[in-house]
């Protein structure tokens, strides 16, 4: 038995035309709404078109040279100096000894930082204590702390690390507080009415309320961690990457300085994606909970 294919006559046709040019610009409309979701593939041509323009406008700037090379190197002196750097042991020492650093000094931060914050945010015992003390604090520059703690700890591995975690401690704890504070009241009363002790309502209710905001302040400490690596190794230090690219500062070695910057860039941006993609695989019903 055969079957005849349907057929669209013109009419037809015209009119699914003009239906899907009426549909596409409204849906192109909707992209630009507040905090509107867009397809994947349009997300990611975005990102890739934001690089490409990036290095396009780079390579013109050095092709017309808006800029002394010495301070803005073309992209085939780059790569030359990437040839070299890549082939070397001194950049994976290098970083090495930073990830150890804002590991050590990160970790610290965490550890002591979201118990405080938890408490400050929960007992206005605390946040009189504390807060006014935090927020003081943070306003000091760091780099403006090397000196002191250059003398409360030497010139050693410690005291980079108390750098970093300076830089960070305060603004974390700051966060975590905030997003304890974000814990809807009525939470805690229907947890009182059910009977909940206060330590109980701390760990079930608060702290499980407040996690998903707390693992995105850990993301945003992290990637300040990684800001003051570079001021804490100007002390005393015989690697990282931010005495390497104090080093090649002092000889003028542009290109190297930009291979050593653009690897802090991806080590930061593999590492964000990482948090983010742990954030979306440990708390996956908040997004879901979204109206």
């Amino acid at each position: 038995m055969q079957t005849t294919k349907p057929t669209v006559s013109p009419e037809n046709a015209s009119a699914a035309e003009n239906e899907h040019a009426r549909i596409t610009p409204r849906t192109r409309r909707k992209w630009l709404l507040l905090r509107q979701d867009i397809p994947g593939w349009l997300y990611r041509s975005l990102v890739t078109c934001s690089f490409l323009s990036l290095f396009v406008i780079w390579w013109w700037a050095t092709e017309h040279e808006l800029l002394n090379r010495i301070f803005l190197p073309t992209p085939e002196s780059m790569l030359t100096a990437a040839r070299g750097v890549f082939t070397e042991e001194t950049l994976w020492i290098d970083v090495g000894a930073s990830f150890m650093r804002v590991g050590a000094g990160f970790a610290l931060s965490v550890v002591i930082a979201i118990p405080l914050g938890i408490l400050i945010g929960s007992f206005r015992v605390f946040e009189a204590l504390l807060q006014p003390l935090a927020e003081f604090v943070r306003y000091i520059p760091v780099p403006a702390l090397i000196p002191i703690l250059m003398v409360l700890f030497g010139i050693g591995e410690f005291s980079k690390i108390m750098l970093i975690w300076v830089g960070t401690f305060f603004q974390l704890l700051l966060m975590v507080t905030a997003e304890v504070r974000r814990v809807p009241q009525d939470l805690l009363q229907v947890s009182y009415t059910l009977g909940a002790s206060r330590l109980e309502t701390m760990r079930l209710v608060i702290w499980r309320s407040a996690m998903p905001g707390i693992f995105d302040a850990l993301r945003l400490a992290h990637g300040w961690a990684w800001t003051y690596v570079v001021v804490a190794e100007l002390i005393a230090a015989n690697e990282g990457l931010g005495y390497r690219i104090l080093k090649f500062s002092r000889f003028l070695q542009t290109p190297k300085i930009w291979i050593y910057l653009l690897v802090l860039g991806l080590i930061g941006l593999v590492l964000d994606f990482l948090f983010r993609s742990l954030n979306r695989r440990l708390f996956h019903w908040v997004d879901t909970a979204k109206p």
